[in-house]
């Protein structure tokens, strides 16, 4: 058992017990279950402790040794007394305590709905080989293998681009000039999409020829690029069955934010402007 971990979720549990009604350290009012230890007169129910265990171990609480399962309530009476100082001293009446209790309150909850809105919502096949058609239509086509040479002002980007017009060679130039990591391979930057690169740079690529390169340098956030084409090649999409799963998960997301949109048309929604006003002129 990661005993860290342990502590880092027992914590997080005794201060949601915290927030319960007083006398039982429980996930809701109708725990009937034994009790496996109270604190000042709460108390920490076995069905409290049986979630506790599942939710950091991954495994029922029967599975413990006597040792770990002695371990694991001592977790659970520590934080349930930390969280009890905590409620004495005011912790809870931080505003930034607060926030990150509601937060969690939200999550828990939306987690909560997902899973049982979903629970016989399953894709059917048709489902996932219409996302899967969906995503490949929207994938880039063709990777591209470029290099580049990096330096900080147009004035000298373009000194690089004039040699290269007399003839010379842009490995060579990029180990010279370029202070980009890739000066060490000639600047070579290997296979990629558009997509990963910033948007100058992308566009500039993907006007290029196999071997030509920019005779206007190309400005990005990190400077300014002197850019050759070394080759292109066609994408393949990943085959269905390697990517069933996150399309499972993508479905799913899809159906739940459908849930949600229909919440929020029956919903009566007070929505203010959340623009920051403009500073004031000095």
């Amino acid at each position: 058992m990661n005993y860290s971990r342990v502590l880092v979720l027992a914590l997080t549990l005794g201060g949601l017990a915290a927030c319960q009604p007083k006398g039982s350290a429980t996930s809701g009012g109708g725990d009937t279950s034994p009790t496996l230890a109270t604190v000042n007169g709460t108390a920490i129910t076995q069905n409290f402790f049986d979630f506790y265990i599942k939710a950091i171990a991954g495994k029922p609480a029967s599975s413990l040794s006597p040792d770990q399962h002695s371990q694991a309530l001592d977790n659970l009476i520590r934080a349930e007394l930390v969280a009890q100082q905590a409620q004495k001293d005011g912790v809870d009446q931080n505003p930034d305590t607060r926030d990150m209790l509601e937060l969690t309150r939200l999550n828990v909850l939306q987690q909560t709905m997902s899973e049982r809105y979903l629970k016989d919502k399953k894709p059917t096949e048709q489902e996932l080989r219409a996302e899967y058609e969906t995503q490949v239509a929207n994938l880039p086509k063709t990777e591209y293998h470029a290099r580049h040479i990096l330096v900080a002002t147009e004035p000298f980007a373009q000194k690089v681009v004039d040699k290269l017009e007399k003839g010379g060679k842009f490995e060579d130039l990029a180990k010279q000039e370029s202070m980009d990591s890739s000066k060490d391979n000639g600047g070579d930057l290997g296979w990629f999409t558009p997509d990963r690169m910033v948007k100058p740079f992308a566009e500039a690529v993907v006007t290029l020829k196999p071997g030509e390169y920019t005779h206007k340098p190309v400005q990005t956030q990190y400077g300014w690029h002197v850019i050759q084409l070394v080759d292109t090649r066609d994408l393949a999409p990943p085959p269905f069955d390697q990517v069933k799963q996150r399309l499972e998960q993508m479905i799913q997301a899809k159906k739940f934010k459908a849930y949600t949109d229909d919440l929020l048309k029956n919903a009566k929604v007070d929505k203010k402007d959340a623009t920051p006003p403009a500073p004031k002129a000095s």
